[in-house]
């Protein structure tokens, strides 16, 4: 299955969900494998982004939505990027 890196920022209305409830972060990655992915890693951050997520989907349609999905709650914005292993990415170089 492709890989996905999710950053993600917290809102307002997210820190103050956080804040009252942090058990909340599992209950959405229940949801989010609900909808078809696999989290693989999930860490907290500091820097610019809050939280970073490595996750399988089989396809972009897949992230898509959940990535819609979780940005409609209002508690969070987030960047999905995909992933390609590397060895992948040579071999697709070397096709030339």
């Amino acid at each position: 299955m492709p890989t996905y890196v999710m950053l993600t920022n917290l809102t307002d209305e997210g820190r103050k969900t956080l804040k009252e409830c942090p058990e909340r972060i599992k209950d959405v990655n229940i949801k989010v494998e609900d909808m078809g992915a696999n989290l693989l890693h999930q860490y907290a951050l500091m820097g610019p982004y809050d939280f970073l997520n490595i996750l399988e989907a089989p396809d972009n349609e897949t992230m898509a939505r959940i990535a819609v999905e979780l940005g409609s709650r209002g508690t969070l914005q987030a960047m999905t990027l995909s992933a390609i292993p590397i060895d992948d990415f040579i071999r697709g170089l070397e096709k030339e």
